[in-house]
């Protein structure tokens, strides 16, 4: 938790402009040279800029005032003071800025990468006398001040960027879906709550997309009200175009975890709540879970279903072309109609016979999809172009026809980790 920020206030203030001069020209053989006061220089700019190398906002954390420099004062022979140098706020990618007294959001600086917001303009300088000279006053004696900058209390918020986010309950396997997909190393232990932070992974597709995914600590029922890490970390995933309901089939309320889920999501935000999903039942590999992804499956005919087990590597396949096919289809058609390119509830979805596939499949992959072409499901696509080895067999086929509810037996690993399968 130290060293992971998603809120900060901070004061900032824009430079000072310099005083205008007051001189004459005092040279030899000029005996009335006039006035020469140089005009003041340009105070500082406060300036927000967003850099791709950040995730949190702890560099905040101890610095709390951020000030532009003043410019200098002008001098004579009209010479203009120095400008003042701009104050840069570097902040990651999804941060908000908002007023710290009313909550007024000043900038969404959203999904940009890369960028500059001038949010305070430094005091212009003050002129000189030599401005004032006229006819009728060829040696004036008055100058302008610096006009002063500006102070602002800011309230400054971070909105991870992801594509896909994870919801769940404690202890439902986001973390290990997490480190499987992704280089991410969150913590990842056999009791509740071992993630206190956002955590962010990226899924390698291929050379031209990357698939941003985002594991946030657990919900509890009364999140929304505050309960547990409450509603802290579900702002997290308000700009995924996508979220993945992950529900522990060994647990005995897998039957109406997605609904309370659902509501809890409802209750803290209901745009949230309408972004497309899909639900993941995990630890399929535990005695008896078949039969609870049958009966899950059942209650939610209508959405897609996949039963996986992140322990035994089964599955993860068919996950891993879901969460393909819902970001293709969020940035290729944001008005939505997700549903129509992802496949019904039983037409591709993991069933409990074919959840013995062992994890090695993994490796098997099929041809991009070209951009702006009709898109295929990505696991049709797989299953077109993969040929059949042992690799990708069955586990009731190399067991050779033994008794399927005797155990699901050994898997094929190859690797612990894998590097994203192109397409």
């Amino acid at each position: 938790m130290v060293k992971f920020a998603d809120e900060a206030f901070i004061i900032v203030s824009s430079g000072k402009g310099g005083n205008g001069c007051i001189a004459f020209r005092r040279e030899k053989y000029v005996p009335m040279g006039g006035p020469s006061g140089g005009d003041g220089g340009k105070g500082g700019d406060l300036v927000f800029e967003i850099r791709r190398n950040l995730r949190t906002l702890a560099h905040l954390r101890f610095r709390q005032s951020f000030k532009a420099k003043s410019g200098g004062d002008g001098q004579g022979s009209k010479k203009f003071g120095k400008d003042g140098e701009d104050c840069v706020v570097t902040l990651p990618p999804g941060t908000l800025i908002r007023d710290a007294d009313t909550g007024e959001l000043i900038h969404d600086f959203g999904l940009e990468n890369e960028g500059r917001f001038v949010f305070l303009k430094g005091g212009n300088g003050g002129w000189g006398n030599v401005h004032f000279k006229s006819s009728t006053n060829q040696a004036p004696r008055n100058a302008l001040p610096g006009q002063p900058g500006e102070t602002r209390r800011l309230r400054i918020e971070l909105n991870i960027i992801a594509d896909i986010g994870f919801v769940g309950f404690p202890n439902a396997g986001k973390s290990s879906l997490l480190d499987y997909f992704t280089n991410a190393r969150p913590k990842i232990a056999p009791y509740p709550f071992t993630t206190k932070i956002p955590n962010l992974g990226v899924l390698r597709v291929d050379e031209e997309m990357d698939i941003i995914l985002a594991d946030i600590p657990g919900i509890i029922e009364g999140a929304s009200e505050g309960l547990g890490l409450g509603t802290r970390f579900l702002k997290h995933i308000s700009r995924a175009v996508a979220l993945a309901f992950l529900i522990d089939l060994s647990d005995d309320g897998y039957l109406d975890a997605f609904e309370k889920l659902s509501a809890e999501l409802e209750a803290f935000s209901p745009e949230l709540a309408r972004k497309e999903r899909v639900i993941i039942a995990n630890k399929l590999d535990l005695p008896g879970t078949r039969e609870r992804l049958g009966e899950l499956k059942e209650k939610y005919g209508d959405r897609r279903i996949l039963g996986i087990s992140v322990h035994s590597r089964w599955g993860l396949d068919e996950v891993r072309d879901a969460f393909i096919d819902l970001v293709n289809v969020a940035y290729s058609d944001p008005s939505g109609a997700i549903d129509a390119a992802m496949p019904a509830a039983g037409e591709d979805s993991v069933s409990a016979d074919a959840a013995d596939a062992s994890d090695a499949a993994f490796e098997g992959s099929g041809p991009a999809i070209p951009a702006g072409t009709t898109r295929v499901s990505a696991t049709a696509a797989r299953e077109s172009a993969a040929t059949p080895d042992f690799m990708k067999a069955s586990l009731d086929e190399v067991t050779q026809g033994e008794d399927p509810d005797a155990g699901f037996g050994a898997t094929v690993s190859l690797s612990r980790k894998r590097k994203g399968r192109r397409k």
